[in-house]
């Protein structure tokens, strides 16, 4: 294969500096015709790569290419080189062909925009950051990544920017997310003093051969780097910034959540596994706040009307089930579920698009209803998202790739069926919200009358999603139904397989009916409440109790309350104070010093020679006394 592989990120952002420098006067068709035919190109690209690297033997299962030294300084001399290995193939896969479907989406979405080529730099801006952070052979390339993506989300996340809401949406989500990348940017300070490379193999070799496991330098080194995947993967405590990150266009949400940014910090972590095997403790607090995060999100998606906030706090717990999969070493179940739910989550935000689209973009459930009939697309591919996401037995991707985290979670120690608990739990209320959605939208009585019509550009990516939503579990089924482990096969060479403490098929078999069978349950509670009606659950419901904390879980148990009163209105307060800025008046001081000097020197400039005779001697007088003082 020609070294090409630069092109892959290369092209999505050549497409960018077009769009970018066209300042919005392209022709809407040919703005498409760049934006989308540039990340169809690497996708392409992606695929040949794709087949050429399983079909090659080489050393290692890596294929490395440099493209340039960036610096050299002080025994400091980062390439700028890309790494494609089983790992990063997944990923280059994954957010080439998803990222596709969604500007391939995005072309008729957005037609009426007035940004329409401003929307398709961003977005392609967007992706290219993406792959370059999932191909860099270095942390240094992969930071930069990192903050492309950051900076693509800002631009996007306040798309519609004379919407001041939107605005300060961004520059929450810009806000939050610094605060992880600045402890991830000290965190590669630390490994670079430490170890003196950033080049991913060779720091993870010698972290194994100078840290012993447990120390203090690798705790530390991977806390911080767990701190940065925080941020950009929206997990407790970093979490609040993502549901107000729905303010951008729908196409946004999806690449946002299915392929980009939220997954950096899962990749991050996955990446960099064998630092945290060296920090027990870290790890483990991956796990815990992957299982935190994930009822809390859950809890919070079973109170939204708004179908987009629904579908934000799904994603926030469904990248928390990756991190308990990450925090107790389950590091392909963690993939294998970035996959699936790139596909279902991706389908789940452009079938909403589709009724918000022809519903004069309404986001409420709750002013749907009866949809079913009129929208037949949109409803067959919402509802198999849903049933993915749900992770409806058997059937559905999201299944498959869920049970091998919960698997892995059970049977990972003494803390596993505690953590599993927590996953189970949340299988439940995943089961609800998402039926809840899917019988609110689309059942019951009509409450809008849709408009328009689909064009394939719509339609094509939601059958494509669909397809993949159910059929991309069977590349990885459990002993009990079929024993396939062609996913776990193709990642062993990078990600090493956990070692199970409980390994009984018979087990296996019983965590996984336990779990299908509450996810069952949870889709038939959905059918009761909102399709049934019964009236108990609506008592229940409609209790003073009830009422309470669903308005607790509704405004995301109050961090945003409790952020704004412990840091932003003290912030605020002492902006007030320092309104003139302490510093600006030290160089305030320096000016008016300077003028009351000027003033009192100018008024020696007299005009009399006799005066200025007198001070040549007097000057002269003071320099000799001067010197011969010195002597």
């Amino acid at each position: 294969m020609p070294p090409i592989l630069w092109l892959i990120p290369g092209l999505p952002l050549f497409g960018f500096v077009a769009l970018y420098l066209s300042a919005g006067r392209m022709p809407h068709r040919a703005a498409a015709a760049i934006g989308v035919g540039s990340i169809g190109l690497a996708t392409l690209l992606a695929f040949a790569f794709a087949h050429w690297f399983l079909g090659a033997s080489l050393p290692g299962d890596v294929y490395l290419e440099t493209a340039w030294r960036w610096i050299t300084i002080g025994g400091f001399d980062p390439a700028v080189a890309f790494r494609l290995d089983p790992l990063s193939l997944v990923m280059m896969l994954v957010v080439t062909f998803v990222g596709f479907l969604i500007h391939l989406y995005s072309a008729e979405f957005m037609a009426k925009d007035e940004g329409y080529g401003r929307f398709f730099a961003y977005m392609n801006l967007f992706v290219a950051a993406m792959l370059t952070l999932v191909l860099a052979d270095n942390l240094l390339v992969l930071y930069a990544g990192w903050e492309g993506v950051g900076l693509a989300s800002y631009l996007l996340i306040g798309f519609w920017y004379r919407d001041p809401a939107n605005g300060a949406a961004a520059r929450k989500a810009f806000i939050l997310t610094r605060i992880g990348d600045t402890a991830f940017i000290i965190g590669l300070f630390l490994l670079f003093h430490e170890l003196g490379t950033l080049d991913i193999a060779t720091l993870m070799a010698r972290a194994h051969e100078t840290w012993a496991t447990g120390s203090a330098v690798a705790n530390a080194a991977a806390a911080l780097l767990l701190a940065g995947a925080l941020g950009k993967s929206a997990q407790l405590p970093l979490q609040t910034w993502l549901p107000d990150a729905m303010a951008g266009p729908t196409p946004v949400s999806a690449l946002l959540h299915a392929a980009t940014m939220v997954t950096a910090g899962v990749y991050l972590i996955a990446r960099t596994h064998e630092l945290f095997e060296l920090a027990p403790a870290v790890e483990f607090t991956v796990a815990v706040i992957g299982a935190a995060t994930l009822l809390l999100a859950a809890c919070s998606a079973l109170n939204q009307h708004d179908i987009k906030r629904i579908l934000a706090y799904s994603t926030m717990s469904q990248i928390g089930y990756m991190f308990l999969a990450l925090g107790v070493g389950a590091w392909t179940a963690a993939i294998f579920h970035f996959m699936t739910h790139a596909f279902f989550k991706a389908l789940l935000f452009l079938a909403a698009g589709a009724v918000m689209m022809r519903l004069n973009d309404e986001h409420d459930i709750f002013r749907m209803g009866g949809l079913w009939r009129r929208m037949p697309v949109a409803f067959v591919s919402f509802l198999i998202g849903a049933s993915s996401l749900a992770a409806l037995p058997l059937v559905t991707a999201g299944f498959y790739s869920k049970d091998m985290i919960l698997w892995g979670v059970w049977s990972s120690g003494p803390a596993g069926p505690g953590l599993w608990a927590t996953g189970f739990v949340g299988a439940f209320i995943t089961a609800l919200y998402s039926f809840r959605a899917v019988f609110v939208m689309f059942f019951g009585d009509a409450r809008r009358t849709p408009s328009g019509r689909y064009g394939w550009c719509i339609v094509a990516p939601l059958a494509v999603l669909s397809a993949l939503a159910l059929t991309g579990g069977f590349v990885n089924i459990p002993s009990a139904l079929g024993n396939v482990n062609s996913f776990s096969d193709l990642l062993a060479p990078v990600l090493p397989a956990r070692q199970e403490v409980t390994t009984a098929s018979t087990t296996q078999a019983l965590v996984m009916a336990a779990t299908s069978l509450l996810v069952l349950l949870g889709v038939y509670l959905a059918y009761l409440t909102y399709i049934q009606r019964a009236q108990v659950l609506r008592r229940i419901a409609t209790s003073s109790p009830a009422r309470a904390l669903a308005g607790f879980w509704f405004g995301g148990w109050g961090f945003d309350t409790l952020y704004e009163h412990i840091f932003v209105r003290p912030f605020l307060a002492l902006a007030r104070l320092n309104r003139n800025d302490i510093v600006d008046a030290c160089y305030g001081g320096l000016v008016v010093a300077s003028r009351t000097l000027n003033r009192a020197l100018s008024r020696t400039v007299t005009g009399r020679v006799r005066a200025y005779a007198a001070w040549v001697a007097v000057g002269s007088l003071a320099a000799l006394a001067i010197a011969l003082f010195l002597q």
